[in-house]
């Protein structure tokens, strides 16, 4: 088995996407990502002190790095004397399998691609016949790491390592301030006082809020049975990064409205709701701030009624506005990104509950 050959590949090929999209992120986000990036790679704990120097030292070489590999082409993956296109993930996943790994290859937009190559925790079968692959330590990845992504329209796939990494990153800054919010309901849920107390609570918050993540996925997929193939070929007209925002907010809220939130609470998951209303922020939030007022009144003990009313409406609000992108695109193909920027930035795409 030549795995150093392979995760010398598919980390290049990491390196050559983060070095073609890392000036994407706003600088707030660059830091914060490539610090924790750092913390990754060099095999730190979580609360380990990082030495500044160290880590300014490593971000200048990254970027070093990534200017020689910018205008590269992706690289082929060997394994097992074979070379292995970089997408074409099912093919190297019939020969990784039996020694338990795992590859994926994905976009997180429409010209994004990302990877990463792990170990893995385990493989099912779960709703609507989709395989549910949940993958553990990470052997090579990149600066984008989502915890779940659905893969080839057939496959969840849950990252465990990225997900705990989300989570230090969400309680190192909350433990800043300790500022009330759902992170707050969530710490305390779990009685997450300080760093040690995570960390030993770490195993325990992953197991549990990695099913908040499929039913996500699962959402999305339900979705993209109407949505798509449109959808995606919607994707490929759009000129500006925010326009994808708006648009990948709203397939979002179509999968969480629909799915996620009213299984949630017929299930009273009130540690994972806290979970989700804790990564409510950005695009989503700005076009559904009032979703907020909702989760307030169930936490205020109205047994999730208002939640699911906002839920219902809001699902039927995203899917109409989903219907209007579709509809422009159908009409003016690769020209239809300005007039749905300008849809979606439009003060009625923001949708507000009724008084």
């Amino acid at each position: 088995m030549t795995l150093d050959a392979l995760v010398d590949a598919v980390q290049t090929n990491c390196h050559i996407a983060d070095a073609r999209h890392a000036a994407d992120l706003s600088l707030c986000i660059y830091l914060l990502q490539m610090r924790e990036f750092y913390r990754w790679e060099q095999g730190h704990a979580f609360g380990a002190a990082l030495d500044r120097d160290d880590v300014g030292l490593w971000l200048a070489r990254r970027e070093a790095l990534w200017s020689e590999l910018e205008s590269r082409s992706f690289v082929q993956l060997p394994f097992g004397g074979r070379q292995f296109d970089p997408f074409d993930a099912d093919a190297l996943n019939a020969e990784l399998s039996p020694h338990g790994l795992h590859y994926g290859a994905g976009f997180a937009a429409a010209d994004r691609p990302g990877f990463f190559l792990a170990q893995r925790h385990r493989a099912q079968r779960c709703d609507d016949g989709l395989m549910l692959q949940v993958c553990d330590r990470e052997l090579a990845r990149g600066l984008f790491a989502p915890p779940a992504a659905l893969l080839n329209g057939r496959t969840i796939v849950l990252r465990r390592e990225s997900l705990a990494r989300w989570l230090w990153e969400k309680f190192e800054a909350f433990s800043l301030r300790r500022a009330e919010g759902p992170f707050k309901a969530l710490a305390d849920a779990y009685g997450l006082a300080d760093s040690a107390a995570f960390v030993a609570a770490l195993p325990r918050l992953v197991d549990d809020q990695c099913d908040t993540l499929v039913l996500h996925e699962l959402g999305e997929h339900r979705a993209g049975r109407w949505l798509e193939p449109g959808w995606a070929a919607m994707r490929l007209a759009l000129d500006h990064r925010r326009t994808d925002l708006h648009v990948r907010a709203v397939r979002d809220h179509i999968a969480d409205l629909e799915v996620t939130l009213p299984a949630l609470l017929d299930r009273g998951a009130s540690k994972a709701l806290h979970f989700w209303f804790a990564n409510y922020e950005g695009v989503r939030e700005q076009m559904f701030p009032s979703l907020t007022a909702a989760y307030a009144a169930w936490r205020g003990g109205d047994s999730g009624r208002a939640l699911l009313r906002a839920a219902g409406a809001g699902a039927a609000h995203f899917r109409a506005l989903a219907g209007q992108v579709l509809d422009l695109h159908a009409r003016l193909g690769s020209r239809a990104g300005p007039s749905i920027d300008r849809l979606l930035a439009a003060p009625e795409s923001v949708f507000a509950l009724p008084a």
